[in-house]
């Protein structure tokens, strides 16, 4: 998140308790091995989805005072709670009104948790028997997964994690079922809020600035939102949009859907400075500012698609400030894009009526209207055609009011948006083939949602995984709401995609457990060969997480195996600040491994690292704009070192790859731990015609650190205060 994090203060982590380490106990239901049997069948009995304890009759041990009853933890409002008594032991509980088996309770603690806890079961209400050992709480939601049968089940809570009472915002249990077959479809949960044209401004501008106001610094927390709009147009708004927020447009072009007003992205909560402005997203509408401009000052997962903006578009905060963003695609912007502060920026299929200026690295591609190619003065890359492209998924209301998922069409050579000249073709898939996932649903649920032929749609929340998620169907869309985000627990990899045709993944954010996970995506297994040129799996809007949260472990972000696979937006972040984070405390390797053929990347964000931040071993590989800063943390050039090299360098193409092509590409250095640290390059590939770089550059923010070379022993050194990018028009 260039420029200078070393003039950044370290935020204080607003605990959230986005990683867990989890309980995985053996259940009745399933194994948790982490693969369903291939026998797994619609008889199997499966942990329901249903919140089992909803308002039954529950009682405590105490109350801290008449506003805090027990019952406020199981009405399914998680803006009640029960808070107890400041003092140990303190227990609260539920009748389920006859004995079941449970697999499963999920606590959302408030940040007065329970330091140490168990779960017990009883089948009278005064004999209890423990269900769980000793658990350690965990800010949030915390789920665990557990094998036991009672019809009374409580939180014994041992003793607290601060100097209040114990207190819960819900406390959910699930109980097994028959599972004969899951059902497609239902409700989008409490954490989707659906407007339409008949509400009033005021009611809605209260919605959106009520949740504005929780999300505007809540970089780490657990809540998460989607704000969806249905045909119409809207007026008087000002949708200002925060952490973990989704603004989007539910008809089927982004036209269909108008609002009067604005959309914005601005940085007051960080004193102007917007490289922070993270994990958040606006799709599928059209916006008329009401001063003629927009603004949309983002830094990294921010995407901008189907936008129809009526308009100019400002991506610089208030002020002019610290700006590193970020990412366009299928939109239109009738007046001017103002990049400003803006270091590096990638445009892809759109159309724009103009842009400004450029510091760094803007890059184009398909984006009519985009100014020519100009690297390094002024620094624009610029490609007349996207090579292969297929739009992100998105959800939307048919005519009869009924949700569907549109799967956008393949293109090739494309450039513009898809919708310009007419609706964007493609597939409609009704929500009922869809299971309709809940932060509650776990692993062993979503396993059988997919083995049935479901595809899957996250509904915004935080996601425990004990087993890995299977994907095995050709074409299968797993599409999630809100910044959904999926941890895996106990080291498990928490996503397995097969070596299929199709599969469409978009709009999800992996977050690393405590557990050191060898992958947390893995897109075709190891030694895939099947060709896909005509229908490849994509990958959009993906976002991968290393600490920052708190500690997390993961080896390798992404691996991608499968052949002629779509890079479309990732973000792969080894957190740099945040909860959890230090040379030790979030270690992780690499960001992304490609091992399969003909694979294209767009938009390709990764950053901090401790090896290489890219490998890439497949033949005829594209990338199509980079943005990358190495470790901030290396304690010392000591503690970094490749066999005899200085550090690593930013993305390698392996000796063995004899055809590459990569176009708009940085690299930035700031080793605030020592900065006499130097990176021997940032680029590292093998000198042959066929491997091709076009426009690459280097920058040391501040002089922390030095980039030796840009590419192999071409480029001289980025270092120096000046902040001056070292530039390399064409290798080899």
């Amino acid at each position: 998140m260039p420029p200078s994090s070393r003039l950044r203060p370290r935020t204080r982590r607003r605990r959230a308790g986005l990683v867990t380490a989890g309980l995985a106990a053996l259940s009745t239901f399933a194994a948790v091995t982490g693969v369903l049997p291939a026998s797994y069948g619609a008889a199997a009995a499966v942990c329901g989805t249903a919140n089992a304890a909803q308002g039954r009759p529950s009682s405590a041990s105490s109350t801290e005072n008449a506003g805090t009853p027990a019952s406020a933890a199981f009405d399914g409002a998680t803006g009640t709670r029960w808070s107890s008594a400041f003092s140990d032991p303190q227990w609260i509980q539920v009748d389920l009104g006859d004995s079941r088996q449970i697999c499963r309770v999920a606590l959302n603690w408030e940040t007065a948790r329970a330091q140490t806890f168990k779960i017990q079961v009883s089948a009278d209400g005064s004999t209890w028997t423990d269900a769980t050992a000793t658990v350690t709480g965990t800010a949030g939601t915390q789920t665990l997964d557990l094998a036991a049968t009672g019809r009374y089940v409580r939180m014994y809570g041992l003793t607290r994690a601060t100097q209040y009472g114990y207190s819960l915002w819900e406390f959910g249990v699930n109980v097994v079922t028959d599972g004969s077959t899951l059902p497609g479809g239902g409700d989008l949960g409490p954490n989707v809020r659906v407007f339409d044209p008949s509400m009033s401004a005021a009611s809605i501008q209260s919605t959106l600035d009520t949740i504005f106001r929780q999300q505007e610094s809540n970089q780490f927390g657990s809540q998460r939102y989607a704000l969806l709009f249905k045909p119409g147009t809207y007026s008087g708004l000002n949708a200002q949009i925060g952490f973990y927020t989704s603004i989007a447009g539910l008809g089927q072009s982004p036209d269909n859907v108008t609002i009067n007003g604005d959309i914005t992205v601005d940085a007051g909560w960080f004193n102007g400075n917007a490289t922070q402005n993270f994990w958040r997203s606006a799709e599928n509408l059209a916006v008329v500012p009401v001063n003629g401009t927009d603004r949309w000052a983002v830094a990294q997962a921010a995407p901008f698609r189907r936008i129809h903006v009526r308009g100019g578009l400002n991506l610089a905060p208030n002020g002019y400030g610290w700006a590193s963003g970020g990412y366009i695609a299928d939109s239109k912007i009738d007046g001017t894009v103002g990049p400003y502060s803006q270091q590096q920026w990638f445009t892809r299929d759109s159309s724009i009526g103009g842009w400004t200026n450029g510091v760094w690295n803007m890059v184009f591609s398909g984006v009519v209207g985009a100014p020519a190619q100009s690297f390094p003065n002024p620094p624009y890359t610029t490609l007349a055609q996207s090579p292969v492209t297929r739009e992100k998924p998105y959800l939307y209301v048919d005519q009869g009011g009924a949700y569907r998922v549109f799967v956008p069409s393949l293109r090739t050579n494309s450039s513009g948006a898809s919708w310009a000249n007419g609706a964007t073709p493609g597939t409609s898939i009704p929500l009922t083939q869809f299971y309709v996932a809940k932060p509650s649903d776990g692993a062993a649920t979503l396993n059988q949602a997919l083995a049935q032929g479901l595809n899957l749609l996250f509904t915004p929340g935080v996601y425990h995984l004990s087993q890995t998620l299977n994907v095995t169907r050709p074409d299968t869309v797993v599409l999630g709401l809100g910044y959904a985000t999926l941890i895996p627990d106990g080291g498990v990899v928490a996503m397995n995609v097969a070596d299929v045709d199709g599969v469409k993944l978009a709009g999800l954010l992996f977050d690393a457990g405590t557990v050191n996970s060898p992958v947390l995506l893995r897109v075709g297994p190891d030694g895939a060969t099947a060709s896909h040129s005509g229908n490849p799996v994509s990958i959009q809007d993906v976002f991968f997480r290393i600490g920052g949260a708190g500690p997390g472990s993961a080896t390798t972000s992404l691996v991608v195996n499968s052949d002629d696979t779509i890079i479309d937006h990732i973000w792969a972040w080894r957190a740099d600040h945040g909860a959890g984070v230090g040379w030790n405390a979030n270690p992780a390797d690499t960001g992304l491994i490609v091992n399969g053929d003909n694979v294209t990347a767009y938009g390709l964000f990764v950053e901090h690292y401790k090896k290489y931040e890219v490998i890439w071993n497949g033949q005829g590989g594209r990338t199509i704009f980079f943005q990358n800063e190495l470790p901030y943390d290396p304690p010392n050039q000591a503690s970094w070192m490749n066999g005899s090299t200085r550090g690593y360098a930013a993305y390698k193409v392996a000796d063995s790859v004899t055809t590459h092509e990569a176009w708009g590409m940085g690299s930035y250095c700031n080793f605030s731990t020592d900065p006499s640290v130097v990176a021997e390059r940032g680029f590292e590939a093998p000198t042959r015609s066929t491997v091709k770089f076009h426009d690459l550059l280097t920058v040391s923010l501040g002089g922390v650190g030095t980039i030796a070379h840009v590419i192999n022993n071409t480029g001289g050194a980025a270092q120096g205060t000046a902040t001056v990018p070292v530039n390399v028009v064409s290798y080899p």
